[in-house]
């Protein structure tokens, strides 16, 4: 009851301080956002922007789990933080700073939608969206695409699926094996779910055998 009674007050406050941050931007006091949010992350997860972007996703998310179980309250909060800064950033047209901030908030709210589990604070996917609308211009490193990767597939969009699977091999970021693998985990599928997810059997079934030439051809194991 305590803890839940701790988290219900922190999503309130953490709702509260969002407002304020958002408020500011209307206002042109993109500065003086950017220190809230700096406060913020300070005082309620010990940490500093510079820390946050130092740190992976992944360092991120292990640090907001406990006993194997991710607090996803508190890593959207961190997320939504990060998104803030990523947009106060574009306003100062500070291009590298906001991109960053864009970048790591994509990949928090990418893991949140894997987890499955919603929070007050935020809609993964919608946020989701507007990251890769906002990132589009960039090449996005490997390991965010490997990420959104994993999304895409577990969002049944196999065609999105595939399409990165085929940048990270033609970027050498993905082994040809862990390829065939994604391709056979997609047959596993029904016919009904590969055709809503814009991938037919047919298509997995021809992709994979074009695969397994082409590496065999080349004397990839």
């Amino acid at each position: 009851m305590f803890q839940r009674d701790y988290f219900m007050r922190m999503i309130e406050q953490m709702t509260e301080a969002i407002g304020q941050i958002m408020q500011l931007r209307r206002d042109r006091k993109q500065e003086e956002a950017l220190l809230l949010i700096d406060d913020l992350l300070e005082s309620r997860f010990r940490l500093s922007s510079k820390l946050v972007r130092s740190l992976s996703d992944e360092d991120l998310m292990k640090m907001m789990t406990t006993n194997g179980v991710v607090d996803t309250d508190m890593l959207a909060a961190i997320a939504v933080l990060v998104l803030q800064e990523a947009r106060l950033q574009g306003d100062l047209r500070r291009e590298d700073e906001s991109y960053a901030a864009a970048l790591k908030a994509l990949q928090l709210f990418i893991r949140l939608s894997l987890l499955g589990e919603g929070s007050p604070l935020a809609d993964p996917k919608a946020h989701i969206g507007e990251l890769l609308e906002k990132l589009s211009p960039y090449e996005l490193p490997s390991s965010t695409k490997r990420l959104l990767m994993e999304w895409h597939e577990a969002e049944g969009r196999f065609d999105q699926t595939e399409n990165i699977m085929h940048e990270l091999l033609d970027d050498e970021a993905l082994r040809p094996e862990a390829a065939a693998g994604i391709y056979r985990r997609l047959l596993l599928q029904s016919d009904e779910k590969l055709e809503a997810g814009g991938l037919p059997r047919e298509e997995i079934e021809q992709g994979l055998a074009a695969l397994l030439l082409k590496y065999e051809e080349a004397g990839v194991e």
